[in-house]
C-alpha cells in the first residue's frame, strides 16, 4: 500500500495566486476566486454607502464601527475573505501588523455570485457561526435578494429575507433604512 503526502496549505501559499484573484484557505483547502463581477461590485459599493458614514464616521449615525472591504480574517485554520466585515471599534482599536486579523467580525456581509455561492453558504457560515461571527448579510444581486441572520446558539436564525425595491433595516444595522433599489445593477 502506498501512503500519498498531502501538502499543508499555509498562508505563504496565498501568494501563489495570480493577482487577479482572490485567495481563501477553508477548511484545508486552498480556493481562488475570480475578482468579482460589476453587479457584485455595485451592491458592495452600494452597502458600503449606506453603512459607512453612520456607522464608521459617525455622520448622521452611531459611529462606532471599522467596516472594510475585503479584509482578511484567520479564524483559526481557516483564512476567510468576505466582501464586507464589521467591528464594534472597542473590538478592533488598531489595523493588525499583519495582513490579517484573528479578531472576530461581529458582521460579514458576503455578496454571492454564481461561482461562489455554494462556498459562502456551505463552508463559510458554519466557520462563522464556529467563531462566533454575530451578524451575516447574505445578498444577491442577480435573484436580487438580501438576507439578514443572527447567531442564536452557534446556529444562524434568518430574521428576514427581502427583494427587489424593499426597504430594509437590518440587525446590526438597524438605525437606518437601505433602499434596496439602489443596490442593483439595472440594465439598459
Amino acid at each position: 500500500m502506498t501512503e500519498t503526502a498531502f501538502k499543508k496549505i499555509t498562508y505563504e501559499d496565498l501568494y501563489t495566486i495570480p493577482e487577479n484573484m482572490i485567495g481563501e484557505i477553508i477548511d484545508g483547502g486552498l480556493y481562488a476566486m475570480p475578482r468579482p463581477s460589476f453587479r457584485h461590485s455595485n451592491v458592495v459599493s452600494g452597502i458600503t454607502d449606506e453603512i459607512k458614514s453612520p456607522f464608521q464616521k459617525g455622520r448622521g449615525g452611531p459611529g462606532g464601527w471599522i467596516i472594510l472591504y475585503e479584509p482578511e480574517i484567520c479564524l483559526g485554520e481557516n483564512i476567510l475573505v468576505p466582501d464586507l466585515a464589521g467591528w464594534k471599534k472597542e473590538r478592533l482599536s488598531k489595523p493588525p501588523e499583519e495582513n490579517y486579523t484573528t479578531i472576530v467580525p461581529d458582521w460579514i456581509c458576503e455578496v454571492l455570485s454564481p461561482g461562489t455561492v455554494r462556498i459562502d453558504r456551505i463552508r463559510k457560515m458554519p466557520i462563522y457561526a464556529e467563531f462566533g461571527v454575530r451578524h451575516i448579510w447574505l445578498i444577491d444581486p442577480i435573484a436580487k435578494t438580501f438576507e439578514v441572520y443572527r447567531l442564536e446558539a452557534g446556529r444562524w436564525m434568518l430574521l428576514s429575507t427581502h427583494g427587489e425595491n424593499d426597504r430594509v433595516r437590518a440587525e446590526p444595522f438597524q438605525e437606518i433604512e437601505i433602499a434596496l433599489e439602489y443596490l442593483w445593477w439595472e440594465d439598459g
